[in-house]
């Protein structure tokens, strides 16, 4: 059973919300004047919508998994500025909603105990009201308006009473809040009675990646959220529940791009071993590293650091090191590895290569825009980014075919910012294994099957050196980790690229104080991970009412 084209009430709800500040200005026009920090509308991405359905359904099918990829905006896919709804989105919601409502009810049962009450007939008014008001609740995370729960209760009804079946009243309704804007979206309001849940809301979505659990919602409902000391009560279980590691991974997956990784594609010729299942383990590496390091409150800056990481077999077969006693076991590096920290992992190494080859380019600029927060300028229009091509007679090493852009004046301003960053990690290959020269193969015409590929080693100079930074030469990833790891730089940019996955946005120079404030607290802390998140989380919970 589907809702007489819940399409049309996707469209009803849906767009005169979306793209607007809540005095009516445009999203582009509160752009261009500035109020991009106050628009208080922020679509669940597609993470918070599996595990939102998850925790109020209890439908683990993941159908967000299926909608069209999200977009990376100054890094991350929860911006403000690109949460728009396409057709092919709004439709991909409204299936999802037919077939999550449909499998709730399947069979005309309520396995997930999603209705509160035992309904006596299909005309039931009480049970329909506690059904509609409860899962409201919950769906919209703040109470139904009286309005809202009529014109529910309505819609309840007229399916209930075609059908003369309860169930089929409940999965209407619940399949037309799941296209609401106001499950979609997280919509503010000023009313002082909304304020609290908005405030749970916003910190759920931030510290969870999903919807507000009960005792969140008591809270909100008692207004504990707008005390100093009840704000603080709750942001403190929050960071420390389990299930803040949800929304750790999350930032951590989008702040350090998982998704290159696990996309990548490599030269099967040159990489054989590079799978899938091995892109998932270098993903899984660093997700455990930082889990432990925020799990155990040790400093943050030892993700840089760390001469250790959480290998499966296929990750210490990489590594040159035997096999570890059980699958992601914490293995010590040998004290003369050059690895260490998140420069050293395989996934830092592999997402910023290249198919054949590694790219002292790409790494560069990543250590730039994502440990410095350093934009590096996009290259001219018209700018020739080819180099020198690779000939038997002529074999280069890549630094030696990345001298065109010392040379070239057009070039030189960007890439002296990065180029000289990525030769100190040249000695790791394409996927992140050490190398002692880097092999240059040139295949024969696919038309001469007499001849064989030529294989050519060629020394490696792994010096590097991030200009800006005094005494910053280095020849390794261990020693780049530790040089960004002492460097304020790259501890204040943990603050700000936090600070963008939170609020949704870049930060602007009006959140200056947030940011020095932001700062001081993460270096007054031991670089503690949870205390960031504790300080952003109280901020964000005050910042769209302007009282922070």
């Amino acid at each position: 059973m589907t809702l007489s084209r819940t399409s049309l009430l996707c469209c009803v709800f849906l767009f005169p919300f979306y793209g607007h500040a809540q005095d009516g200005t445009s999203a582009s026009e509160a752009r261009t004047a500035g109020k991009i920090a106050r628009i208080s509308l922020r679509r669940l991405t597609h993470s918070q919508y599996n595990n939102t359905v998850r925790d109020l359904l209890g439908d683990d099918t993941r159908p967000a998994d299926r909608f069209p990829p999200e977009d990376y905006v100054d890094g991350y896919k929860n911006q403000i500025t690109s949460q728009d709804i396409s057709p092919v989105l709004a439709e991909a919601y409204n299936s999802a909603a037919e077939r999550l409502a449909r499998a709730a009810f399947q069979g005309g049962t309520d396995d997930h105990h999603l209705i509160p009450c035992r309904p006596r007939s299909y005309e039931d008014g009480q049970c329909r009201s506690e059904f509609i008001r409860s899962f409201g609740l919950r769906a919209f995370r703040r109470p139904l308006t009286d309005s809202e729960q009529s014109r529910y209760d309505r819609t309840f009804r007229k399916a209930a009473d075609g059908s003369r079946e309860f169930m089929a009243g409940a999965q209407i309704v619940m399949e037309a809040m799941l296209q609401s804007p106001k499950f979609l979206f997280n919509v503010e309001s000023k009313s002082p009675e909304r304020r609290s849940y908005a405030i749970a809301s916003r910190l759920s979505y931030f510290l969870w990646d999903t919807m507000p659990d009960d005792a969140l919602l008591r809270s909100a409902a008692a207004g504990e959220l707008l005390s100093p000391a009840g704000l603080q009560a709750a942001v403190a279980r929050m960071v420390h529940d389990a299930r803040a590691s949800q929304g750790l991974n999350e930032f951590v997956s989008q702040w350090l791009r998982f998704d290159l990784a696990l996309g990548a594609v490599k030269d099967r010729a040159l990489y054989p071993e590079f799978t899938p299942e091995l892109a998932a383990g270098m993903a899984e590496e660093t997700r455990l590293l930082i889990s432990d390091i925020v799990r155990n409150d040790r400093s943050f800056m030892e993700a840089f650091t760390a001469e250790y990481g959480f290998l499966n077999s296929d990750l210490a077969a990489l590594y040159g090191l035997p096999a570890p006693p059980s699958e992601f076991a914490r293995v010590s590096f040998p004290a003369n590895s050059e690895r260490a920290g998140l420069l050293g992992e395989a996934v830092f190494l592999a997402l910023t290569s290249k198919p054949g080859e590694t790219s002292p380019t790409v790494r560069g600029y990543f250590v730039r825009e994502h440990f410095l927060c350093q934009q590096v300028p996009d290259p001219p229009p018209g700018t020739n980014a080819s180099l020198p091509p690779l000939t038997e007679a002529k074999p280069q090493t890549n630094r030696e075919r990345l001298a065109e852009h010392t040379t070239n004046a057009t070039c030189r301003g960007c890439h002296s910012l990065m180029d000289p960053v990525g030769f100190g990690l040249e000695r790791f290959d394409a996927i992140g294994r050490h190398r002692d020269q880097q092999k240059v193969v040139f295949m024969p015409d696919h038309h001469d099957r007499t001849k064989k590929p030529v294989t050519v080693q060629l020394a490696l100079d792994a010096n590097g050196t991030v200009s800006g930074i005094a005494d910053s030469a280095f020849s390794s990833p261990k020693q780049l980790g530790h040089l960004l790891a002492r460097t304020p730089a790259c501890q204040e940019c943990i603050v700000r690229q936090l600070f963008r996955y939170a609020f949704g946005r870049k930060e602007t120079d009006s959140d200056r104080d947030i940011i020095e404030g932001g700062a001081a607290e993460f270096r007054n802390s031991g670089f503690r991970m949870t205390a960031l998140m504790t300080y952003l989380g109280k901020t964000l919970a005050l910042e769209e009412e302007g009282t922070q």
